[in-house]
């Protein structure tokens, strides 16, 4: 069989649910993968928001979105939010865990318990509970992906993050575990991380209150490190998303992508 090609509707067919996707790289996911023919199912802990958006899609491109309002870190609502997604969309084939939270800088005499308890929550525990909870509707669904957005901080580690460096590394770990498991199986389901460096998003803000307010200054101290010396845009990372959703990925799992314009090759 040759490789499937990239062309237009480089995911048609595909039912797809996206945590986290009221705003930021969730939004540019949702769009890039309503234009190339999927249907979409968009959560997010604002529900206004998210419904605000599947609106957006859905009057350009009529009847690809449906909105839940979800907490990640509630599994209650996984079940609840799973069960809904598949009877809206007659099937699940795509889980792109993106709900993350970050924090406060905080060194290891000032951390808090608290700190870690919500960072694991949200940025690790929800990644667990959604595959738990799709992954029956991914093995029908088959062939079928999982995509866990994970940080360049969860292979690089910095001063004062240690609960984000922390979650996000297991993020990286846990999605080779998923893809081994999917694999020995032969359930044909492929799980794959994404570690983006800074993006123009809001988790930029409190750098940029940082730096004064002043957005170049802070965007030039964020890009010392980064050899194509700019942010990231959100379809930067979008677009990484939609082929690890494609058919085109299909030889591809237990892989980290990183977007991060060189950083991590130094």
């Amino acid at each position: 069989m040759s490789a499937p090609h990239a062309r237009a509707g480089r995911v048609a067919g595909k039912t797809v649910l996206i945590t986290g996707a009221a705003g930021g790289l969730g939004e540019a996911m949702a769009f890039m993968m309503a234009r190339e023919g999927a249907r979409l199912a968009l959560t997010d802990i604002d529900g206004d928001r998210a419904a605000a958006l599947a609106a957006r899609i859905n009057a350009e491109i009529p009847g690809a979105a449906f909105a839940y309002a979800q907490d990640v870190a509630d599994e209650a609502q996984w079940e609840q939010v799973i069960a809904a997604a598949v009877a809206d969309l007659g099937g699940l084939s795509v889980l792109v865990n993106n709900a993350g939270v970050g924090g406060p800088l905080a060194f290891v005499e000032q951390d808090t318990v608290d700190n870690w308890q919500r960072q694991y929550e949200i940025n690790l525990r929800s990644i667990m509970l959604g595959a738990k909870y799709a992954m029956p509707h991914l093995r029908a669904a088959a062939p079928a992906s999982i995509i866990n957005i994970s940080s360049i901080a969860g292979l690089v580690a910095a001063p004062g993050m240690g609960a984000y460096n922390a979650t996000k590394a297991a993020v990286w770990m846990y999605t080779k575990t998923l893809a081994l498991e999917a694999a020995k199986a032969d359930w044909n389901v492929r799980c794959n991380s994404v570690h983006p460096v800074f993006i123009k998003t809001p988790i930029l803000d409190p750098f940029i209150a940082m730096a004064g307010g002043d957005e170049a200054k802070a965007h030039e101290r964020l890009t010392r490190g980064i050899p194509l010396k700019r942010i990231g845009d959100p379809d930067d990372v979008a677009y990484c998303v939609l082929y690890l959703a494609s058919d085109e990925s299909r030889f591809v799992t237990g892989s980290e992508f990183k977007i991060d314009g060189g950083m991590t090759a130094q």
